[in-house]
């Protein structure tokens, strides 16, 4: 089984967007360039020892293989997390977080590299769930993965400090997956990929 190596990068232009375009806005101090780097080599480091058996057991778990090679994840100083291309914030508190963050950001990367085989899985929760929003929608098959690495990997304290993530509809997604099971939601998922 393969799983690609991720690369954190620095774009000093890339990063001056975010910057530029938080200027004005209620907003911490943005972390200097320097500060960006230091934190890479931390975050980089905590995510090495993980990286193997983490990206490894979301395609075990999923049936998806990884298509990539690599997956460049460009760090800035404050951003909102996305998965195409691969962006991360710096978090000052908990570095354990942004390990977090990351995970969730490569299930999104692991579902667009796949897309076309997740159709018929799509389809089945949309129908399922169409009361719901489309980001509620979304993140529910990807809750239930990532409840599994939590479970695996970090534990239940970790996966209860995520599941009480402010945004309404993460949280009505979290809600589902706790009610329903990750288990049987990976499941459904997994009887309708091709």
């Amino acid at each position: 089984m393969n799983y690609p190596k991720i690369i954190f990068k620095y774009s000093w232009i890339y990063d001056q967007t975010w910057k530029e375009g938080l200027i004005g806005k209620k907003s911490k101090k943005y972390p200097s360039s320097k500060r960006i780097l230091n934190y890479i080599k931390k975050v980089q480091k905590l995510w090495r020892k993980d990286e193997k058996k983490v990206l490894l057991e979301l395609s075990k778990i999923s049936h998806l293989d990884w298509k990539s090679k690599f997956i460049y994840c460009y760090v800035v100083g404050r951003c909102r997390p996305f998965s195409d291309p691969l962006t991360m914030p710096v978090y000052e508190k908990h570095p354990d977080y942004f390990i977090d963050i990351l995970t969730h950001e490569l299930i999104h990367n692991l579902f667009i590299q796949n897309f076309k085989r997740m159709k018929r899985s799509w389809q089945y929760f949309y129908r399922k769930y169409k009361k719901e929003t489309e980001r509620t929608k979304h993140h529910i098959l990807l809750h239930a993965i990532h409840s599994h690495i939590y479970l695996k990997f970090y534990g239940e304290k970790r996966l209860k400090r995520n599941v009480s993530f402010p945004i309404r509809d993460f949280k009505k997604s979290w809600q589902i997956v706790q009610n329903e099971g990750y288990k049987n939601i990976i499941r459904e998922f997994i009887k309708r990929i091709r």
